[in-house]
């Protein structure tokens, strides 16, 4: 059972993930301002994260020298802050779809910071660098395809949701600009950029001071100072901070509690426990599963070049995780012998 834990654990962070997209964007769609919205939800996380940390982190922790305490500042301000308000402001430009798709580029763009500090291998002339390449490459033309084509629609089902028919009608009045896609879907590749930094940025971390609740709740902490000023910045208007007993508050406790807390977690365990290959592996789940329930849940619409341009992306990831497994051969080889 020890052995499965790691799969389930992803398969759970894929579900969760997917569920962050709908949630998230139906919130939006509802007028939550995506600024103070990651304000809330951090501020959520921190509220479930301090009390476990003060619990059960302090134990044999040794104390934290600032320059490392300085290094976590600046990781949770591109990694989660930075991302995080770029994430949201694309998915209101966007789809819940593009959102899932372009998370497959993610393990293909930590590939590509490896590689640059020297983590990671790449050699052109041999089979496995061969692979590598190709799916760099298909992840491109993935997101190009996604960007600049839509194509027709597949799904449709708006007419059986009522009760946000309106306000899933006024998003496709904005997302349905050209320009608005494109922007969105680029701001979307910029998000991943900044999450696949901030998980090799976290590898050199937890290798420094390998106390996961820590760290974790150190940048629950920072996020929440730093997305607040954000937010301040954008958006001034009290009547905007005032939470109300809808939807909005269902999503920044959702996103808190599941995203922030569990999902950060299990995924940073599972990275711990089998590395990043393994959770990279289970990225696509989470497209397949926000493909069937967003039009199901949110009557969104999802077009024909967004699910081309995922399709592509999957192929370009799985074709550099084989590389990465051709890799490794000669070398397993060479023991058994």
């Amino acid at each position: 059972m020890a052995d499965k834990r790691p799969y389930i654990a992803m398969v759970v962070v894929q579900v969760i993930f997917a569920g962050m997209a709908m949630i998230s964007k139906a919130a939006f769609n509802m007028g939550m301002n995506t600024f103070i919205f990651l304000f809330y939800r951090q501020a959520f996380s921190v509220i479930f994260l301090l009390p476990l940390c003060l619990i059960f982190g302090r134990k044999n922790a040794p104390p934290l020298p600032f320059k490392l305490l300085l290094k976590i500042f600046i990781v949770s301000l591109i990694g989660l802050t930075i991302n995080l308000d770029v994430y949201n402001v694309a998915i209101k430009f966007t789809s819940t779809t593009v959102a899932t798709a372009a998370t497959n580029a993610i393990p293909v763009l930590t590939f590509i910071f490896a590689v640059l500090l020297k983590m990671e291998t790449l050699n052109p002339r041999r089979l496995p660098g061969i692979l590598k390449l190709f799916g760099v490459t298909l992840c491109l033309v993935g997101v190009l395809v996604i960007a600049f084509y839509k194509g027709p629609q597949l799904i449709s089902l708006n007419s059986f949701h009522p009760i946000i028919h309106g306000s899933v009608a006024n998003h496709h009045m904005i997302s349905n600009s050209n320009k608005t896609w494109i922007k969105g879907t680029f701001l979307m590749v910029l998000s991943a950029v900044a999450w696949s930094s901030f998980i090799v940025s976290q590898g050199f971390i937890l290798n420094e001071y390998p106390h996961q609740l820590i760290f974790q709740t150190l940048c629950a902490i920072f996020s929440t100072f730093q997305s607040f000023l954000v937010a301040v910045a954008f958006e001034r208007r009290l009547s905007k901070w005032k939470l109300n007993y809808d939807f909005g508050l269902i999503a920044i406790a959702y996103s808190g509690l599941f995203i922030g807390v569990l999902g950060f977690y299990l995924q940073t365990w599972s990275i711990d426990k089998k590395g990043p290959v393994f959770a990279a592996i289970f990225t696509p789940l989470s497209l397949l599963i926000t493909i069937a329930s967003s039009a199901l849940l949110l009557g969104e619409v999802t077009y024909l070049g967004s699910v081309l341009g995922g399709v592509v992306m999957v192929i370009g990831l799985y074709s550099v995780l084989w590389g990465k497994i051709k890799e490794k051969k000669p070398a397993d080889q060479i023991l058994r012998t």
